[in-house]
C-alpha cells in the first residue's frame, strides 16, 4: 500500500508526550498521522487533510474535545468521521455524555495502547474498507483492493495505479464531494507536490476507463467544490 493509500489518523491532544506516544504507535501500525494540540487547530486540519479517524482528547485548552466532537458531528461533510474520545473521566455519566455528543468510542485514561490500536482498526474497517482489503461495490462497479482488479457489469476494466486509488477513494464514500486538495492528499500524499490540475487530468482518465465497456459516467463534477461518485 502506497503512503497515500494508508488511512490518516488525526491526533488531538495537548500533552506533547501523549501525542508523541500515540503518533509513534499509529505510524508503527502503518497509518499516516496528523497532530493538533488545540481544538481550533484540529478543525483546520480536518478540512486540510480529510482524516479517516480522529483520536480526540476531552480536556483541551480553550475549546473542549466535547465541543469539537459536537461541531464535527453537526457538519454534513464530517458527520460520518469516526471519533475516539480520550478522557480521564471514568464515570458512567461522562462516558454517556461523550457518546451522546457523537463520539464513536470512548477510552478512559490511562489506557492500553494495544487496545486503543485495536479500536482504531475496528472503526477503520467500517470507514476505510479498501484499506483493510475489503471489496467495494457501487452500482455495478466492483473494486477488489487485494487483486487490484476492477469490474463494471462483470466486465474487467483497465485502470492505471493513480486512477485505481482515485476510484477506491470515491467508492469508500459514494456521494461525498472531494475537493482537489483532498484528493491530492489522499491519492498522491501530503509530502508530494502535485499541481491541482493534475487531479483533473486523472479524473478524465478515470472517467474514460470506467466507460470503456459502455455505461454512463458515474463521476460527478461539483462546480466550485470538486468531484463525487454518483
Amino acid at each position: 500500500m502506497s503512503p497515500a493509500e494508508q488511512p490518516c489518523v488525526l491526533i488531538v491532544e495537548d500533552e506533547p508526550a501523549q501525542r508523541e506516544v500515540l503518533a509513534y504507535n499509529l505510524e508503527a501500525e502503518g497509518f499516516r498521522v496528523a497532530s493538533a494540540s488545540t481544538g481550533d487547530e484540529a478543525l483546520m486540519l480536518v478540512d486540510e487533510v480529510a482524516p479517516d479517524l480522529v483520536v480526540l482528547d476531552w480536556m483541551l485548552p480553550s475549546v473542549s474535545g466535547i465541543e469539537i466532537c459536537r461541531q464535527l458531528k453537526t457538519r454534513a461533510e464530517t458527520r460520518g468521521l469516526p471519533i475516539i474520545m480520550l478522557s480521564a473521566r471514568a464515570e458512567e455519566v461522562d462516558r454517556v455524555r461523550g457518546l451522546e455528543t457523537g463520539a464513536d468510542d470512548y477510552v478512559v485514561k490511562p489506557y492500553s495502547v494495544v487496545e486503543l490500536m485495536a479500536r482504531v482498526r475496528a472503526l477503520l474497517r467500517r470507514t476505510r474498507p479498501a484499506a483493510v482489503g475489503q471489496r467495494l461495490e457501487f452500482e455495478g462497479i466492483v473494486l477488489d483492493p487485494e487483486t487490484h482488479k476492477v469490474f463494471r457489469d462483470d466486465k474487467p476494466l483497465k485502470l492505471g495505479p493513480t486512477e485505481f486509488r482515485l476510484l477506491s477513494t470515491f467508492m469508500e464514500k459514494p456521494g461525498r464531494v472531494w475537493s482537489r486538495e483532498q484528493l491530492l492528499d489522499r491519492v498522491w500524499g501530503r509530502d508530494i507536490y502535485v499541481d491541482t490540475r493534475t487531479v483533473d487530468v486523472h479524473i478524465g482518465r478515470l472517467r474514460k476507463a470506467l466507460c470503456q465497456q459502455g455505461g454512463e459516467d458515474p463521476v460527478r463534477t461539483v462546480r466550485g467544490a470538486g468531484y463525487a461518485l454518483g
